[in-house]
């Protein structure tokens, strides 16, 4: 299979040690291509030097609303700039987490939105982080204009009605490591209705590793893992999902093949 990690983590410390054998151990399971997210500035600077790294990497530039305190004005200025620059296929991870509350909700919300605008200006699509904020997220989503320039819903966990709204908006929905998990009934249940050009996979390493190496350190390669589970539940070929996927991926960051 050739693959698309359309999300991992390797701009974090769990990869300082051994980056390049994880890049490998990517190519070798069949990753032609991986986006590395930012959190907040120091790991979008990250993304986007292992983007001008490796040749399978892309970098998207965001602040995780855990640190979305930190998103004053020099910072989304400086986010702007790395926005720019070539190999940055995306502004995200951004979005809304009322699990732990690491940053106010008003402030979340307000942060949310200007990469919302951000992204409009720059015509970048969104990677879009929710987490016990289904109807918010989509509120921003709607009044903030998403839609002009799409994005995915990352590792999609709210039900089928919301993932309606997400596509109606023009989004794609991505899975990882939890549709493996066996208590794991709706992701799984939201995974088969997809439309196949709406679907996309990701592993969010280092975490949500999927089974069955849950509990250890996530990575690209294990994306195969997800791919051969969704198409299980979805009943069609590997290969078919693996090529669905890719393309939708590429589609959407605007990678070439």
């Amino acid at each position: 299979m050739r693959l698309f990690d359309t999300h991992s983590h390797l701009n974090d410390e769990a990869f300082s040690g051994d980056l390049r054998e994880i890049v490998e151990r990517a190519e070798q399971a069949g990753v032609e291509a991986v986006v590395v997210p930012g959190y907040d500035l120091p790991s979008s600077e990250r993304a986007l030097e292992l983007a001008h790294r490796f040749d399978i990497l892309y970098a998207a530039v965001g602040i995780h609303p855990h640190d979305a305190s930190s998103a004053d004005e020099a910072a989304m200025e400086k986010l702007r700039l790395l926005a720019k620059e070539d190999r940055v296929v995306a502004i995200g991870e951004i979005g809304l987490d009322y699990h732990y509350d690491h940053s106010p909700r008003d402030v979340q919300r307000e942060v949310f939105e200007r990469h919302i605008a951000l992204a409009r200006e720059l015509n970048l699509p969104v990677i879009v982080h929710d987490r016990e904020a289904h109807a918010d997220t989509l509120e921003i989503l709607k009044q903030a204009g998403a839609s002009e320039v799409g994005g995915v819903m990352h590792c999609f966990s709210g039900s089928l009605d919301m993932a309606q709204e997400c596509l109606h908006l023009g989004f794609y929905l991505s899975f990882g490591g939890p549709v493996t998990f066996k208590n794991a009934r709706r992701p799984k249940e939201v995974a088969a209705q997809v439309p196949e050009d709406r679907l996309l996979i990701e592993t969010d390493a280092p975490y949500l590793t999927p089974e069955p190496y849950r509990g250890k350190r996530n990575e690209p390669a294990y994306v195969a893992l997800v791919a051969e589970t969704l198409a299980k539940i979805r009943e069609t070929e590997p290969e078919q999902l693996a090529l669905a996927t890719r393309e939708n991926a590429r589609r959407l960051f605007r990678v070439q093949g």
